[in-house]
């Protein structure tokens, strides 16, 4: 059996400014996205141009976190959210969703692609393995204030979390950062190291991390005030992950289909598309 190590979760503090370590792991996260989106970008034949990626970054960054917040409000503490609205921007305290940062980090990107006349899978498609390299650091973040924590558990490698309880939990903020965001990182990084039709690494992305959070849930802890919200074991989690699973599957059906329609065009005597 482990034990969590107990870090405090303010990294520094300056008087009453506080910097936690949650909120320098999103700035990891931002950091290792501009990082790779540089290599990505500076590669011949991407498409892209350095001196593109600040606005892309800046974007996607706000998008993430105002969504994030919006969406833990909505989906997580709607209640708290309708008694006091005000609590929307107290980020400090704490709360943010995946899902939600998702939707506004779709909204921010489709902001850009108006912006700088791309299309809006073009930008998706660029920016989907870095985002899930953010959501490794985001769990990492949940690590070390020992929250979202697992369910009991007795496999070796459990671990109590004494400001919780003495019982030995799954440490599941670890399978997280491991499957959405590691694995999920380098399954998707070396899918797009190669062309692929527009919409497949973001329909990959969607995939990827709605079966990899739906399979977590077995083992996380549901959020003691919602608890299994269907059928008595599926949690918030799992329902906002199903609409992920059909929508990457869906995009990968579309992105191949329109491939093996342009090959059908090309080829000798083959009939062409309809304008």
């Amino acid at each position: 059996m482990l034990e969590h190590p107990g870090i405090d979760p303010v990294a520094i503090a300056l008087g009453p400014l506080e910097i936690r370590w949650y909120g320098l792991m999103y700035l990891v996260g931002f950091i290792l996205a501009w990082l790779l989106a540089r290599y990505r970008a500076r590669k011949p034949g991407s498409g892209w141009q350095v001196s593109e990626l600040p606005d892309l970054v800046v974007f996607g960054a706000l998008g993430i976190i105002l969504g994030g917040r919006l969406g833990y409000m909505l989906f997580y503490n709607f209640s708290g959210f309708i008694a006091e609205p005000w609590t929307l921007f107290m980020i400090w305290q704490g709360g943010m969703s995946f899902h939600g940062g998702l939707l506004g980090g779709i909204l921010a990107m489709f902001w850009y692609a108006r912006k700088t006349g791309r299309s809006f899978f073009q930008v998706t498609d660029f920016v989907a393995p870095m985002g899930a390299l953010g959501v490794m650091c985001g769990r990492i973040g949940n690590f070390i204030n020992a929250e979202l924590w697992g369910r009991p558990a007795d496999v070796p490698w459990a671990m109590v979390f004494p400001a919780t309880d003495m019982v030995p939990r799954h440490p599941s903020q670890l399978y997280q950062a491991l499957l959405e965001g590691l694995i999920l990182f380098i399954i998707l990084w070396v899918f797009s190291s190669r062309p692929r039709p527009q919409m497949a690494v973001s329909g990959l992305f969607c995939l990827g991390y709605g079966a990899f959070r739906f399979l977590v849930e077995f083992f996380r802890e549901p959020d003691a005030h919602l608890g299994f919200v269907l059928l008595d074991w599926m949690t918030m989690g799992q329902i906002l992950s199903i609409p992920m699973i059909i929508l990457g599957a869906g995009l990968l059906f579309l992105a191949y289909k329109g491939r093996k329609s342009e090959v059908g065009d090309m080829k000798p005597g083959g009939k062409g598309r309809k304008s």
